[in-house]
């Protein structure tokens, strides 16, 4: 695949090792966990966490990449290298450790929030990152609802667009995920319909769905648990 082609895929992949280093310390991995990490790119995590890992498995959607790392780490007894899209597996995991190509990072979430694990520590784009960080008020989405209510987030650190190739034209962060509570498809569905009406009143966008709330507040006046329990009142 050319250059241009993973740059349209959101495909950027990691260079510095020092930030590989400081992302699988960050990730506090025990010598029992089970380490799953999805898009293994060029393989620059894979070292790190064969290293502090039990098992590490890491799957890769693109052929090309997975035929070259899978011959440049056939002898790593602890790992698996596996061909396909992680977010149709059914996998068991301790601890979610991800470079995430940016067009993937909305599916990441929504499929992490739905599994049994430890934590999480990924790195997405800025602007993403912002999202999922924005709190209560105007700016939440969908997205920001769903994983707010399900883990706790914190920041680990930046990491500069200069330490990618090809570079993309925003900067990078790591965040940290602790899960709390886990929430159905279903629920993510309707919170995703929920936020297709987010400009109406709580009273007038219960009417869409054939429900009765006596609320003229708006959906960024609620907090996550609320929105939440509303998607569950849809189902």
């Amino acid at each position: 695949m050319s250059e241009n082609k993973r740059h349209l895929l959101g495909q950027h992949f990691l260079t510095s090792d020092s930030v590989a280093k400081s992302i699988v310390d960050l990730a506090a991995i025990k010598k029992n966990d089970v380490v799953l990490e999805v898009g293994t790119g060029k393989g620059i995590l894979i070292p790190y966490l064969c290293n502090k890992a039990k098992r590490v498995i890491s799957i890769e959607k693109d052929s090309n990449l997975y035929m070259d790392v899978k011959k440049k780490f056939s002898n790593v007894s602890n790992l698996t290298l596996e061909h396909g899209d992680a977010f149709e597996l059914d996998m068991n995991f301790t601890v979610f450790v991800s470079n995430l190509p940016y067009s993937e990072s909305r599916n990441a979430m929504e499929w992490l929030i739905q599994k049994k694990f430890s934590h999480a520590v990924i790195m997405v784009q800025k602007e993403f990152a912002q999202k999922l960080l924005v709190g209560n008020g105007k700016g939440r989405r969908a997205i920001s609802v769903l994983v707010s209510y399900c883990m706790e987030m914190t920041k680990l650190m930046d990491v500069a667009k200069t330490d990618f190739q090809p570079q993309p034209k925003v900067d990078s962060v790591v965040l940290c995920l602790k899960l709390k509570q886990n929430v159905s498809k279903d629920v993510i569905m309707a919170v995703n319909r929920l936020f297709s009406f987010k400009r109406k009143t709580i009273r007038n966008i219960a009417k869409q769905f054939d429900l009765t709330i006596n609320s003229d507040k708006r959906l960024e006046d609620l907090p996550n648990g609320e929105i939440i329990d509303i998607a569950k009142k849809i189902i």
